[in-house]
């Protein structure tokens, strides 16, 4: 059984050597121009097919060993400055976005778009706020914040979304999990960390967020 698990992991690796080789990452027989260009298409292409935000690890394997990639995308943004999409840093990697201000003739047009985000009721929304600002928080701490039963249809709308994991249990008595926010959260959002998100004490002040017990 181990020596045939072996075999199917060389048999991996093997295929993956031979992709690798195929693609020439250094384009050492091109002009340091044409070079570059290439980069940035590749780059570009890689953005536009990926369904969530391309780390820099990922864009590392398409490029050569030398090659900037914060250049290259600054390179990438400025020639898509005049275009209605743009390439994005959130949630650690770059994602191909629209650009905001079309967002409207977008949803006008009712087309079906790749990436629409999870349609959320506004009780739904304010419990993934109240859980991006508190986590890792549990299930009757939000009760106590919002001063009504979370249930658990509402944790499970948010978990189906991509919006939410499992925490940390909490050392309250019965260990219940906590939820915290997701890569996708930040990546749904246009956020590149946590530290994006609106000055709390700004919210409490609206009467937007409270953390006191009902409110």
């Amino acid at each position: 059984m181990a020596e045939t698990e072996a075999a199917g992991k060389t048999r991996t690796s093997r295929t993956k050597d031979a992709r690798e080789r195929l693609l020439d990452r250094e384009l050492s027989d091109l002009p340091l121009e044409l070079r570059w260009r290439e980069w940035m298409l590749r780059v570009e292409a890689v953005n536009f097919a990926a369904a969530e935000p391309v780390g820099r690890e990922t864009l590392a394997r398409v490029l050569g060993k030398d090659c900037s990639i914060d250049l290259l995308i600054d390179d990438l943004q400025e020639e898509l400055r005049d275009r209605p999409y743009e390439i994005v840093f959130v949630a650690g990697g770059w994602q191909h976005r629209t650009r905001s201000r079309f967002a409207v003739p977008i949803r006008a047009s009712q087309a079906s778009t790749r990436s629409a985000a999870p349609s959320l009721s506004d009780f739904d929304a304010m419990v993934l706020m109240a859980i991006a600002y508190f986590q890792p928080i549990t299930r009757g701490d939000l009760s106590k914040i919002f001063g009504k039963e979370v249930g658990r249809d509402t944790i499970a709308s948010l978990r189906n979304a991509g919006f939410l994991a499992s925490g940390p249990r909490s050392p309250t008595p019965g260990a219940p999990y906590t939820y915290v926010t997701t890569r996708q959260f930040l990546s749904a959002f246009g956020l590149q960390t946590l530290r994006d998100l609106p000055d709390v004490e700004a919210l409490e002040d609206a009467g937007l967020l409270s953390r006191k017990e009902g409110g």
